[in-house]
């Protein structure tokens, strides 16, 4: 099954990390330009920035060594800071997807963290034992529970498997029953991971809708892109911590004194 796995994923041939979108299309500006002395100078100015070192998770070195700057982490991805001290990103496809993963845990761990604080300081019950509700009629017992979750859960996560392999091929609507129109779920921005549109940004954060069609703000969208992946760090972090908290029966409220 690994070794299946492996092959595919090094079968997904992709430029994901092969220079950033962004630096490539400004590289190319003078590529057939030469003959002119703007463009010649234009061209120096976009190697000269390229040229410069991006910050660094090391505190206080600011990029350049193989150690510090691994040559696979070219700074397109947002977020990156040239961490990768195992090197799990040399390969391509295994580092789209392990960005695809980061992605999903993250947001699954910034939600868990609000309802974490929000749902103590609301009803006072630790949340290791909101689940548990003695005084109920009917309680569900433990397996029905964990049945329905693997069930639901699994249903979405097959899908957005899929979806990486395919991308897009979710979007159509038998695959999306309870919509009338497929058009909500097409990726909008045409990143992985990042769909947009009238569905996923609904107030227009990363772009505006026009017409009903949805236009992606490229300066927004990097901006919302990289305070993402740093909150959602944070927050996988932050639920790392809570994991040991509960394991001594302790509460992040409690463990505050509030």
């Amino acid at each position: 099954m690994a070794a299946t796995s492996g092959a595919v994923l090094n079968g997904l041939g992709s430029s994901f990390v092969c220079g950033g979108k962004r630096s490539r299309a400004l590289l190319g500006i003078g590529a057939g330009r030469a003959g002119s002395g703007s463009v010649g100078a234009r061209k120096l100015m976009v190697v000269a920035a390229a040229a410069q070192p991006k910050k660094s998770w090391i505190p206080a070195v600011k990029g350049g060594g193989s150690f510090v700057d691994p040559e696979w982490l070219d700074g397109s991805l947002p977020g990156d800071y040239g961490f990768d001290p195992l090197g799990l990103g040399k390969d391509p496809a295994f580092l789209k997807w392990y960005r695809e993963a980061e992605l999903i845990h993250g947001r699954w761990a910034m939600a868990a963290v609000v309802g974490i604080f929000v749902g103590q300081a609301w009803s006072g019950i630790p949340w290791f034992e909101a689940g548990a509700d003695p005084g109920a009629i009917a309680p569900f017992s433990f397996g029905s529970l964990l049945g329905t979750q693997l069930i639901l859960m699994g249903w979405v996560e097959s899908k957005r498997w899929v979806d990486f392999f395919n991308p897009e091929s979710q979007s159509v609507e038998w695959a999306t029953p309870w919509s009338k129109t497929a058009e909500n779920f097409v990726n909008a921005t045409g990143d992985q991971g990042y769909p947009g549109g009238k569905f996923f940004d609904p107030l227009g954060f990363a772009g505006t809708l026009k017409n009903g069609a949805y236009i992606p703000d490229e300066e927004k969208l990097e901006r919302l892109k990289l305070a993402e992946i740093k909150h959602a760090r944070l927050a996988m972090l932050a639920m790392l911590i809570f994991y040991f908290e509960a394991g001594q029966g302790k509460t992040p409220l409690g463990a505050l004194g509030l």
